[in-house]
């Protein structure tokens, strides 16, 4: 990299950095979890991919800054990888019977509700609300909660100290989880109410007389 591209800060166009291969693996180890889990029932395998998929959705947002690669694209994946395995995660949990289905829906429903807040947003031209810490530290204890859950179904004192840790995350989590959610709505309700519906943009024939 020449000087000049130093001083020219980030490429936000750049594809292939270092943490969207992260997120691009992230996304790719979501079907292979599913087959180890639930086919094989290798959950060491399993357990592995968690951990990795923890540990590199750490690393991405690092490297990205440390190494000057953040992308409009990286900005996409990560979360997209974050929401996938929110899901798909306690669904084939739910399918082992390690958690109750009824908490899997609490977790579900939360995103394809806060999902309603988009087009109420775009009548008023906001694509997104802004990150929340409160969201992210809930996305951490629900990717945390998930390794513990899975340990602590080994029959052993690994699986008898997992355990619990495990549930406390996810406890804290959900609840993270559902508070985040209030407050994701409460600024959709106040961009409603002060922000004016966006216009239409008139066409060239609109505007002719």
């Amino acid at each position: 990299m020449t000087d000049q591209e130093a001083a020219a800060g980030p490429a936000p166009d750049r594809i292939v950095t270092v943490p969207n291969a992260l997120s691009v693996l992230r996304l790719v180890l979501v079907p292979v979890f599913v087959w180890l889990l639930l086919v094989e029932k290798a959950d060491g395998w399993a357990f592995a991919i968690l951990f990795f998929s923890g540990v590199s959705d750490w690393a991405d947002g690092k490297l990205a800054r440390l190494l000057n690669q953040s992308s409009r694209i990286g900005a996409l994946l990560d979360p997209l990888a974050d929401r996938l395995y929110i899901v798909i995660i306690p669904v084939a949990f739910g399918l082992r019977e390690f958690i109750p289905w009824w908490l899997i829906g609490v977790i579900i429903g939360r995103d394809v509700l806060l999902f309603a807040t988009a087009p109420l947003l775009k009548t008023r031209g906001v694509l997104a609300l802004p990150v929340l810490y409160i969201g992210k530290a809930a996305t951490f204890a629900l990717m945390s909660a998930f390794p513990w859950l899975l340990a602590g179904q080994l029959d052993s004192i690994v699986g008898t100290i997992a355990y619990p840790v495990g549930w406390a995350f996810l406890i804290w989590g959900v609840g993270l989880y559902l508070w985040s959610f209030v407050l994701y709505w409460y600024q959709t309700v106040l961009v409603i109410r002060h922000m004016p519906p966006r216009r239409a943009a008139h066409t060239p024939a609109d505007s002719r007389v």
